[in-house]
């Protein structure tokens, strides 16, 4: 009985080792998942400079160069330094003054007061003339400038007023005629203190103004044919006005004016 028992006991211990075995080979043989980790998605590429349509650069047409405005332009035949007061006309008065101080023509008047100052030993008639002006009491519609061809009770006015335009009158005694009407200048001082280099271009029966340089505007009169040089000043308002001028040089001009074109 006990040897049947050891049996079994055996038959029981071989039994469960079998039974552990099958169970352990289910175990192995049943694969254990894999999770595939999948790469992230790649960022998107910044483009930094991206590119561009290539611009077409446009053709310009090139400018006919701009005229000389002062064609002919000669030797300098006279300068005045305005150290010496005997070849212009002075004068003083409680209304009105030209003196001629530290090599500048002072021209100083009292409200509603007109002066003019000539140069006595010139006549010319074709010819370029320039000459330095500094306003040193000047405002509104007072005026200064130039003369040319002139003699004492005649000449053409070219004018800058002090609210900053120019303009250009022929003056016969008390009477005158205006040539051109006032226009604004970028070179006009707008008032004192200032300074300004003012030339006349003036050949046959037109002349032509500049302000330091550069071209204005041109009239045409044949009334006056030669003649001196001067300058004025007007005080139109209900203060004083007070230029001074220095600077005086007048050079030949050898162009000769154009002939004009037959009419029909």
């Amino acid at each position: 009985m006990r040897t049947l028992l050891v049996k079994f006991s055996i038959l029981l211990t071989i039994a469960a080792w079998i039974s552990s075995c099958t169970v352990m080979d289910v175990i192995l043989a049943t694969p254990t998942p894999v999770t595939v980790l999948q790469p992230p998605p790649p960022s998107p590429t910044i483009v930094w400079f991206p590119p561009s349509a290539t611009p077409t650069f446009q053709v310009l047409s090139t400018q006919a160069a701009t005229p000389e405005m002062r064609p002919g332009l000669g030797d300098i035949f006279l300068t005045d330094k305005l150290s010496n007061s005997s070849p212009w006309d002075t004068a003083t008065s409680d209304e009105a003054s030209a003196e001629i101080d530290d090599n500048r023509l002072n021209v100083a008047v009292q409200s509603g007061v007109y002066m003019v100052s000539l140069r006595q030993d010139l006549a010319a008639n074709n010819f370029y003339a320039e000459i330095t002006a500094r306003p040193g009491l000047c405002r509104g519609s007072d005026t200064y400038g130039f003369l040319v061809r002139a003699n004492a009770v005649a000449y053409y006015r070219f004018s800058l007023s002090c609210n900053g335009t120019v303009s250009a009158e022929r003056v016969s005694g008390q009477k005158r005629q205006i040539l051109q009407a006032a226009v604004p200048s970028g070179d006009a001082p707008p008032g004192a203190p200032g300074e300004v280099r003012i030339g006349v271009w003036a050949v046959g029966t037109e002349m032509r103004l500049f302000l330091n340089g550069r071209y204005q505007f041109s009239v045409s009169d044949a009334n006056y044919a030669n003649g001196t040089v001067g300058v004025f000043v007007n005080a139109a308002g209900d203060t004083a006005a007070m230029v001074s001028f220095s600077d005086l040089s007048v050079q030949e001009v050898t162009h000769l004016p154009s002939a004009p074109t037959p009419e029909p």
